[in-house]
């Protein structure tokens, strides 16, 4: 019985050999034969996911270097339009990112010299002056509590008298 089943599992292929003139003959069971045909039809299909995995890995990876490229770009342009005074950077930058779609790198100057000739409302004057510069309520303020405080410190020295001398103490407090 158990002899019976194996020859039946068993298949039979032949080839032949030159081995001192005698034909040698194989037999694979049909189980393993099987096995190895799910086996070889798995690993095709794990071939063929790991194939499109890559293929789209490449892709995101293309994608991303693009996206990198664009911002290195980007930045540097922001960078030499604060060299340039821009006082609407994120303007400017829009404005100059549309002008150089399409072109080289190297243009970056030649379009921010552009847009400063054509522009000029984005380009204010130069950084320092800006930063520098007091707005005209600020200055008014200023001077007007300075008077004032002056003024009573003066009145209170010439008149010497206590009500006077108060009245500046307590401005001299609330300004300082």
């Amino acid at each position: 019985m158990g002899s019976s089943r194996i020859e039946e599992n068993l298949l039979e292929t032949t080839e032949e050999q030159e081995l001192d003139g005698n034909d040698a003959t194989k037999l694979v069971p049909v189980t393993e034969s099987i096995r190895y045909r799910k086996r070889a039809q798995s690993a095709e299909k794990k071939s063929e996911s790991l194939a499109e995995q890559l293929a789209e890995a490449n892709q995101k990876i293309a994608r991303m270097s693009q996206d990198l490229s664009d911002l290195q770009t980007e930045q540097k342009l922001a960078c030499k339009l604060v060299a340039a005074g821009a006082v609407d950077l994120e303007a400017a930058v829009l404005m100059a990112k549309t002008r150089m779609e399409g072109k080289p790198e190297a243009d970056i100057d030649a379009c921010i010299g552009q847009l400063r000739r054509e522009k000029t409302y984005l380009f204010g004057g130069s950084t320092e002056t800006a930063t520098l510069r007091k707005t005209a309520g600020a200055k008014d303020r200023a001077k007007q509590t300075q008077t004032a405080l002056e003024q009573a410190a003066k009145k209170a020295a010439r008149t010497g008298s206590r009500a006077d001398l108060q009245h500046y103490l307590k401005l001299r407090r609330n300004l300082l």
